[in-house]
């Protein structure tokens, strides 16, 4: 199991539609989620710097091959067409990433 947290900006005036989508996330690309491997997956809002951070917790075997099934997933592309115009990418964010991968550098069980 690897655990994964990343980061991303929330466009201060899409604020309440992200938090309203996302408290009645699409059944399909929840399902999606969880055939992709992820699992305890939460994300978390700082105001008033309007930053997400996303965490959770992957359980299968080839990271990449799963993130591509789920980019693949018509569903799911739906769901970050509604939700990726109230993003804002960081622009330290490394090549290729939408959400910034965060090291992860403390841990206790």
């Amino acid at each position: 199991m690897e655990r994964k947290g990343a980061v991303i900006g929330l466009d201060g005036a899409g604020i309440e539609e992200y938090k309203r989508l996302h408290a009645a996330a699409w059944p399909g690309v929840l399902a999606k989620i969880s055939d992709c491997n992820i699992r305890n997956y939460s994300i978390f809002l700082k105001e008033p710097e309007n930053l997400l951070f996303s965490y959770f917790e992957y359980h299968g075997t080839d990271y990449a091959a799963d993130m591509a099934r789920m980019a693949d997933d018509p569903e799911t592309q739906r769901w970050w067409a509604i939700c990726g115009p109230l993003q804002r990418p960081l622009e330290t964010r490394r090549d290729g990433e939408w959400w910034a991968e965060m090291e992860e550098v403390f841990h206790h069980e």
